[in-house]
């Protein structure tokens, strides 16, 4: 059974930082890239960064370039956002998504499997 639970969300003072965890179960990541999506009250869901299977190859959309870091420590099957420099633009929730194989840019009617999702609320 295929299962992602992200953890870390909360809130958060701007220009603060939170690191979020995907932990995946059912599928390794050596086959499947993992990526974020957020979405906003209101708002359609957005793809924020994808890391790929093959090769950890990170891909950012220009929103996210240099303030979120995507990692994945394999032995775990855990992929990481590290999100810096969070402003209230930022508050969302926070959604990881899993597909076999790589591709860019990020379409959310490509991944199969989704988490529950986490909140993250950028305020003062």
């Amino acid at each position: 059974q295929v299962q992602l639970v992200e953890s870390g969300g909360g809130l958060v003072q701007p220009g603060g930082s939170v690191r979020l965890s995907c932990s995946v179960s059912g599928f390794g990541l050596d086959f499947y890239a993992i990526a974020w999506f957020r979405q906003a009250p209101g708002k359609e869901r957005e793809g924020l960064a994808c890391i790929s299977n093959s090769d950890s190859r990170t891909y950012y959309m220009d929103s996210v370039k240099g303030r979120f870091t995507l990692s994945r420590d394999i032995a775990k099957n855990t992929v990481f956002l590290q999100m810096d420099s969070l402003t209230p633009e930022d508050t969302a929730v926070y959604y990881c998504a899993g597909k076999y194989g790589t591709s860019w840019p990020l379409k959310v009617s490509e991944y199969d499997y989704w988490g529950q999702g986490t909140q993250v609320t950028v305020s003062s």
